[in-house]
């Protein structure tokens, strides 16, 4: 076959996977030629941006996923730079502020992107990704090519691109729940790190940061009121640039403060009519639909919810595997999932969500669990240990059951875990790596030796010891999780499986830099999370919401593949079969034998072991889905 014939063959095999979740882009760069592809979202300017574009003299092309919310300011400077428009889209504005400023004009966006510019003068790729990681963006290289993608499923339709699994990245993601960029769960694909651009051209690739979360050594004195004024009106400014579309604009309600935050802006600063949306679940450990319908009667909008049961999550998990790309140890992702499709089916194509408040402003229980280890460790003989502990976890049943020696045992401190730069994260990544017992004997010995904190530590800044604890506790949310788990297993990845646009206030960059300028006293006063977020909410949303202490979101893990009554999808009972197990080669057959034993018995009721069956599985499911086969597994199949 010659090479314009395999050329043209890969474009074909990628847009027909890619054109089913909406933004996306591929392209490959090969002895010196470009060629770009890409099928988007109609969301701003529904006439145009279908195709990748290029300028006047057809020097410069683009193929471009995602959105410049500044578009406006921007196209107007340019205008009276000189520069001449045949649009109204963005992705023509960032042809000619390439045009205008190279490389730079990245600084001067404000949204949310993944694109590559092939530059015909230059004979350079330029590629580029949003400062927090919104968009993801892929690639793979060898002498000769050099492939790019939205997704990974696009890559692999290259019938010279090898599908393995990278076991050291397996072993960071059973590590910190996401592999480190920029490897990913595919050996020879990488992922451009967010906040990173990118040039390839024949004598050399370059990869840079022009951007990342930075924290002072030492924080300026500021009053409480003005600093929530200060965050309240960076959030309407990127609320309102958020809310530029040529379609109606939804928003999630979760019963949360972040959601509720968001939506309020839009009612109190804009005209904007809006339609929220949520799931709930019919188990009332996981159910938070008292909260939303409190929320959408006190702002006012019009509400949809879709119930979504184990045996729905069992359903769909095939799916949001298929969308992730990559294992996961929870189920959270499958009825986010299955609520972009409930804002799909009722027209909506675009959606803002509270994502992002808890990296940058101090939510997680993680925050919390830290500052009462810390004070463990500087006061070993307090007696208030375990009580305070159990005010971390209220809605973990089974922690709360736990006694006073075993959470002693389990947050314990000693002088060298106050050195280490990880010290907020020791607790969950020892849980997780807990899983990794579970590995064959042929997996344990290629990962010997391998130690992935090690891996993390050298990608640290160097001034990350000078800062604050828990700023450094937020770095590694911000940079790692965020990106790396957060938004591309919860957020964006399942919105796209549907062919929405999710869209985060939180994450405009402005006001990422503002938190990271809030001294950590205000961020969490005492153990009360997002203190300054409540203070800038004020009346905006209801009492009960800024007084209730945070819940993560949270889905029934084990229980909805093994569901009371012995239903059970077919594909649970096959991939965890030994003799797929051993197909594989990744887990140890009577390891999961056990496991499996466990959670058909309903006695999987802590969290490693709830991580275990989601973890296990959704393996089994990446290598069936991308390695064995290549194509998406249908879960409604059941016994």
């Amino acid at each position: 076959m010659s090479d314009e014939r395999r050329k043209g063959e890969i474009l074909r095999a990628m847009i027909g996977i890619l054109r089913h979740r909406g933004p996306d882009d591929v392209g490959f760069y090969d002895d010196g030629r470009a060629a770009l592809a890409h099928a988007r979202l109609s969301i701003i300017d529904l006439g145009g941006g279908h195709q990748p574009m290029c300028n006047e003299n057809g020097s410069l092309w683009i193929t471009f996923n995602g959105e410049i919310f500044n578009y406006t300011e921007l196209r107007e400077s340019l205008i009276r730079s000189g520069h001449r428009f045949t649009t109204r889209s963005d992705t023509e504005v960032i042809l000619h502020d390439y045009e205008q400023k190279g490389p730079d004009c990245v600084n001067d966006f404000n949204g949310q992107w993944a694109f590559a510019i092939w530059d015909q003068r230059r004979g350079e790729l330029f590629l580029s990704r949003d400062r927090l990681g919104i968009r993801p963006l892929f690639y793979t290289a060898d002498s000769r090519r050099f492939i790019f993608a939205s997704e990974i499923k696009a890559i692999l339709t290259c019938p010279d691109v090898r599908r393995e699994l990278d076991l050291e990245a397996l072993d960071q993601l059973f590590t910190f729940w996401h592999s480190l960029v920029p490897r990913t769960m595919f050996r020879n694909i990488c992922e451009l790190p967010p906040g990173h651009c990118m040039t390839v051209a024949r004598e050399r690739t370059r990869v840079w940061q022009y951007w990342r979360p930075a924290y002072p050594e030492h924080f300026d004195e500021i009053q409480e009121r003005d600093c929530a004024e200060r965050l309240l009106e960076l959030l309407v400014d990127a609320t309102r640039l958020r809310l530029r579309a040529d379609v109606p604009v939804g928003a999630y309600l979760s019963g949360g403060l972040d959601s509720a935050v968001t939506t309020a802006v839009v009612r109190r600063f804009t005209n904007t009519p809006l339609r929220s949306f949520s799931v709930t679940f019919d188990h009332s450990e996981f159910d938070e639909s008292a909260y939303q319908r409190e929320v959408s009667q006190f702002l006012h909008t019009d509400h949809q919810s879709i119930c979504c049961s184990g045996r729905d999550i069992g359903r769909v998990f095939p799916d949001a595997v298929w969308f992730t790309e990559k294992p996961v140890i929870r189920t959270a992702p499958a009825p986010l999932y299955v609520l972009s499709g409930l804002v799909r089916e009722h027209g909506y194509k675009v959606v803002l969500t509270g994502e992002g408040a808890d990296e940058i402003l101090g939510g997680y229980d993680i925050f919390k669990e830290a500052k009462i280890r810390r004070f463990w460790g500087a006061e070993p003989a307090s007696k208030r240990r375990p009580l305070i502990l159990r005010k971390l976890y209220p809605y973990l049943q089974n922690v709360q059951a736990q006694p006073d020696a075993y959470l002693s045992a389990f947050f314990r401190v000693n002088p060298d875990d106050l050195k280490n730069p990880f010290f907020s994260h020791l607790p969950r990544w020892n849980l997780t790596s807990r899983l990794k017992s579970l590995f064959s004997e042929e997996t344990k010995a290629a990962l010997r030796g391998y130690d992935a904190c090690d891996e993390l530590r050298h990608q640290l800044p160097e001034e990350f010891s000078r800062w604050h604890p828990f700023c450094q506790a937020q770095y590694l949310e911000t940079v790692y999780l965020l990106p790396g788990y957060i938004l591309s297993s919860q957020g964006d990845r399942m919105a796209m499986g549907h062919s929405v646009e999710g869209r985060f206030p939180f994450l405009d960059y402005r006001v990422a830099e503002f938190a990271s300028s809030i001294p950590p006293r205000l961020k969490m006063k005492g153990l009360n999370e997002k203190y300054i977020l409540k203070q800038a909410a004020g009346s905006l949303v209801p009492a009960s919401v800024r007084q209730r202490p945070k819940q993560p979101y949270r889905a029934p893990d084990a229980a909805s593949f093994f569901v009371e009554g012995g239903w059970q999808p077919d594909y649970v009972r096959e991939l965890l079969s030994e003799r797929r197990l051993r197909e594989s080669g990744i887990f140890h057959p009577g390891a999961v034998r056990k496991l499996v034993k466990k959670a058909e018995e309903g006695q999987v009721i802590g969290v490693k072991d709830n991580m275990a069956v989601v973890g296990v599985l959704s393996t089994q499911l990446v290598h069936e889905q991308f390695i064995r086969r290549f194509g998406r597994i249908d879960g409604n199949a059941s016994n």
